[in-house]
């Protein structure tokens, strides 16, 4: 789901789907990074014949004649359903151009002439999607920014007010699915505040300026052949495409590519439409299955660090009895699986909280490939239930560095031989890491928390 909520959006998901029995891909966020291939049209391989058994009657002791083992009928592969190349490096005169072009290319691989025109013929160029996407903050956000707004009255109070009106719906998809009931409401809260704000940018402009700009050709022209497909499976209608900026729609913000692979009718009325409540939720629910939920698991358990902490271990992943041996212990005696594999992250370094996440915080990210958003999304999701928060206070008198700071963070690192793979301006985590192993080498502790103060030595 591409949605207005982080600004970071430091998503970098690679959707690869192939129909409604492809394998899950992160889903895209406002500033969607990964090339999306359409899925093919379902092909519906033939049945191999079975070979029936040969019964014999005897009369007589015979010595059976050994029979060559029966050799398995190979399974016919789908075809994928050829799509229009994208053109990256070609060059289009203009808007109308790349229009005129994508369409001919669309209907020449086999789409419908007059579907493809009437999704077309509305499409207008729109700047202020590609100022959207080509933006950045101009200060980096602290992670407790996200959390305050995550939890914040209204949202959790809205939330609490919409789990209890479809209660039944989010217990049977619990039931079904395995998802926490809170966390699909957590999402669903933080893609579109409940279904109440669902996106008024019109999606085929949107998508085709993406296209004609050229720098996420591919993921673009392939959500508007997505967007056919859609259209003539009877999910969509053409009247509705209104959406996020960068292509998210319906009540959970799904990309049309991922609603084409995952979407499911929640309600069971034949139709999969993502602005229907309960075809959105079980979507979401589905979604999450699909990338490798585990039915039980908290996406973060809150710890304690002893005193003599080895702040090297920060950001790797072992057992709970491991971690348990170096002296970290649960608060408020939370059970935790001894031979759950866990990773440690401390999102505001060692004076924050410290949190050993599951396999469950990874897959909220499939919405957002941002751990402050699955922080958000887990936080909320336990407000709604009525379940505490973090227990540790945030180090709010920290700031955040500016966008040429952490270029010039980048940089310098790099120089001093601490390779932050690129100078982008966005703190990743290969940025904490370059910068934690600076920390060690210059008497500070290593936890790779980047601010005014820890990074004054590199940024001034």
């Amino acid at each position: 789901m591409l949605t207005k909520h982080t600004p970071i959006y430091s998503f970098s998901l690679l959707l690869l789907l192939s129909g409604c029995a492809s394998q899950p891909s992160p889903q895209q966020h406002p500033v969607p990074n990964v090339v999306v291939t359409q899925p093919p049209r379902p092909v519906v391989p033939q049945k191999p014949t079975v070979a029936q058994a040969t019964v014999i009657q005897q009369t007589t002791t015979i010595t059976p004649t050994p029979q060559p083992k029966p050799q398995p009928q190979p399974q016919p592969q789908p075809q994928p359903q050829p799509q229009p190349q994208p053109q990256p490096q070609k060059s289009y005169h203009s808007f109308d151009d790349w229009k005129a072009d994508f369409t001919r290319r669309a209907i020449a691989t086999g789409y419908d002439s007059y579907a493809v025109q009437q999704l077309m013929s509305s499409a207008q160029m729109n700047h202020q999607v590609l100022s959207l996407d080509s933006g950045q903050p101009e200060f980096s956000k602290m992670p407790w920014e996200y959390a305050d707004s995550a939890v914040n009255d209204s949202r959790v109070n809205s939330g609490r007010r919409n789990f209890a009106n479809q209660q039944a719906l989010l217990s049977r998809l619990e039931s079904q699915y395995g998802v926490n009931a809170e966390i699909i409401a957590g999402i669903w809260g933080m893609e579109s505040a409940y279904g109440a704000v669902t996106g008024k940018t019109d999606l085929p402009s949107a998508l085709s300026s993406l296209a004609y700009d050229g720098r996420r050709q591919n993921f673009a022209e392939s959500q508007l052949l997505a967007m056919l497909d859609l259209i003539q499976r009877g999910d969509v209608y053409t009247s509705q495409l209104k959406g996020s900026w960068a292509g998210g729609m319906g009540q959970t913000q799904f990309i049309p590519a991922t609603w084409l692979a995952q979407g499911v009718d929640g309600d069971g009325d034949g139709h999969r439409s993502p602005w229907s409540t309960a075809d959105a939720l079980a979507s979401t629910a589905n979604y999450l299955s699909n990338s490798g939920w585990v039915r039980g698991l908290a996406p973060f358990y809150e710890v304690q660090l002893p005193s003599n902490f080895d702040y090297s271990l920060v950001g790797t992943k072992q057992a709970f009895n491991q971690w348990r041996a170096l002296g970290i212990t649960a608060i408020n005696g939370n059970y935790i699986d001894a031979y759950t594999p866990l990773e440690l992250w401390l999102p505001a370094g060692q004076d924050g909280p410290a949190l050993l996440l599951s396999k469950n915080f990874d897959v909220i990210k499939v919405y957002n490939n941002s751990s402050n958003y699955a922080l958000g999304v887990s936080l909320l999701g336990k407000a709604i239930a009525g379940q505490g928060g973090l227990q540790k206070a945030w180090p709010r008198y920290e700031r955040p560095l500016s966008t040429y700071q952490v270029q010039t963070l980048q940089q310098r690192l790099t120089d001093a031989g601490y390779d932050t793979n690129g100078v982008d301006g966005v703190i990743g985590i290969n940025t904490r890491k370059a910068f934690a192993r600076w920390q060690a080498n210059n008497g500070q502790t290593p936890d790779g928390f980047i601010t005014q103060r820890s990074a004054s030595a590199l940024i001034w």
